[in-house]
């Protein structure tokens, strides 16, 4: 999937597969779309080589690593409007380097907590049947911009 294929680290599920819909993939990273009925403006930007700690990259990749995020943010605020973009980089579950780049509208089950904290309200899903027609031309914008 990345640039050295013996970086891969068995049991890891981002060395072993897309993460979600893969929107772009390039030598060094992958974008793609989480497909979460409750968050559908919600990307990750997964790097291809198994890392876990962004200062593992050296620093020319964290620059471009940070880079595409800051182009994906864009992108999700220029197409979907949202109240707040949360960007996130754990890896407390899965220690493979990635962030999250999360749409937030203040309706959203959640908000304002973070979407992995306690519900805050009940959300019909057809509240996002006009966001998630945005969503295939978000991923067009997404390609363009990283192309």
């Amino acid at each position: 999937m990345g640039q050295l294929d013996t970086t891969r680290k068995p049991g890891c599920a981002l060395c072993v597969a897309d993460g979600g819909f893969l929107v772009v993939r390039n030598l060094k990273l992958r974008v793609i779309r989480v497909l979460d009925v409750d968050y559908p403006g919600f990307y990750r930007v997964i790097w291809n080589d198994h890392a876990a700690e962004f200062t593992d990259l050296p620093t020319a990749d964290r620059v471009y690593l940070m880079d595409v995020v800051s182009k994906v943010e864009s992108l999700v605020r220029e197409h979907l409007q949202p109240t707040k973009v949360n960007l996130a980089s754990l890896g407390n579950v899965v220690p493979h380097l990635h962030w999250h780049v999360i749409a937030r509208f203040a309706d959203d089950m959640h908000f304002p907590q973070p979407i992995w904290g306690s519900a805050q309200r009940e959300v019909a899903a057809k509240r996002w049947d006009g966001l998630r027609a945005e969503l295939a031309i978000l991923d067009t914008a997404i390609r363009a911009a990283l192309s």
